[in-house]
């Protein structure tokens, strides 16, 4: 299912919410004509009915945006099985160790430099932020050759200059160390608990990096706070920002927060593809931790991976925040192959409720009802 490719001036934010109809119904060429005219009253004995599969359609469209979708299986025959055993023990006693061995050393160098340069250059703020992004880079190649990671980078490299914004849709974690190895990016990131609350709360915070947290709604003033005097800095890491909120399973695309088209700043789409040749680098973060997602990584033969750095956009004359990001929505989806859908990603993490989901429900019934009868 995808949305619209631009939105109405009068169309408003819960519109976005809504389903095309369109996409459940058949052609006109494909209907046949009923012999009387169709009423609404000829289907209201089977609204019920209808109500329950059109819920249905929704909620598989919605799922289907955070599934991970495994490869057929291929290796079950008498000729390829030993071949398929044969790879698994070099990825896992070869390749897994190396790789192991090559992230270890990549942290040795990066805390025995940074550590110092952290501490030592305080009373020399610009040479330190200099080492600290070169370091941050550093470490991130470090995680991109503990994947054989194969990154295509296209278009000019991201420069650091004052009043602009880099949005890109969103895989994975995995999306900010691809990103981050080429330029040292200041992201707006989720809190997370463990090693990865560490490294976020020491490390990313020396780069400028925003934490949120969802579930505090106090944090969304203090964020957009944060994010207007960032983007004013001249000498600021260029900021990047995942408006999807979420990870998406590089098939689809989910609604883009307008968070970030409302600063007033040029937004510089970035649009990341993975191929799943390999391994499907989507990070389910319901169903597998993230050092877990990480060891998926190390132990498949390679990370396959396109980005594209598009041309920067504004907002136009009479254009609203909202139809603003559905246009570097649209350009990020036709780059990288993606497919629209209106849903909120947030709904990932929070459920509506069952009044809601009924309501909604109800109200797509009803127009389809309402289009049937148009026929």
């Amino acid at each position: 299912m995808s949305g619209a490719a631009s939105l109405n001036t009068s169309r408003s934010e819960l519109d976005l919410d809504r389903p095309n109809i369109e996409d459940y119904l058949p052609s006109g060429s494909s209907i046949q004509e009923p012999t009387g005219k169709l009423r609404l009253r000829d289907l209201l004995d089977i609204s019920p009915t209808l109500t329950e599969a059109a819920g249905a359609i929704v909620d598989d469209s919605f799922t289907r945006c955070f599934k991970s979708n495994p490869p057929e299986p291929w290796n079950w025959n008498i000729y390829l099985f030993p071949l398929w055993c044969f790879g698994v023990v070099v990825r896992y006693l070869i390749l897994f160790p190396a790789r192991v061995l090559i992230l270890t050393i990549g942290w040795i160098i990066f805390l025995s430099t940074f550590i110092p340069v952290n501490l030592l250059l305080k009373g020399h703020p610009k040479l330190r932020a200099k080492l600290e992004r070169f370091l941050v880079e550093l470490i991130c190649s470090f995680f991109v050759a503990s994947w054989t990671g194969v990154v295509k980078y296209h278009g000019p490299r991201p420069s650091i200059r004052p009043k602009q914004v880099f949005v890109a849709n969103h895989t994975s974690m995995i999306d900010f160390i691809v990103l981050e190895q080429m330029t040292a990016f200041a992201v707006i990131m989720q809190k997370h608990p463990g090693w990865v609350g560490l490294l976020q709360s020491t490390i990313l915070e020396s780069i400028g990096c925003i934490e949120f947290n969802r579930t505090e709604l106090k944090d969304r003033e203090i964020v957009a706070k944060k994010l207007n005097d960032h983007v004013q800095g001249a000498d600021n890491n260029p900021l990047l920002i995942f408006p999807e909120g979420t990870c998406v399973n590089n098939h689809y695309s989910v609604m883009f927060k307008k968070g970030a088209f409302e600063l007033g700043c040029s937004v510089c789409p970035i649009a990341v593809k993975y191929n799943k040749i390999f391994v499907d680098a989507f990070w389910n973060s319901r169903k597998q931790s993230f050092t877990m997602h990480l060891l998926q990584l190390m132990t498949s033969w390679a990370v396959v991976c396109d980005v594209w750095y598009l041309e920067p956009q504004v907002l136009k004359p009479g254009e609203t925040p909202i139809e603003f990001a559905e246009r570097v929505r649209d350009i990020i989806c036709a780059r990288a192959g993606l497919k629209k859908v209106p849903w909120d990603g947030y709904l990932k993490h929070s459920r509506p409720s069952p009044k809601y989901r009924e309501r909604k429900q109800q109200s797509f019934a009803d127009s389809v009802l309402q289009r049937l009868e148009d026929k």
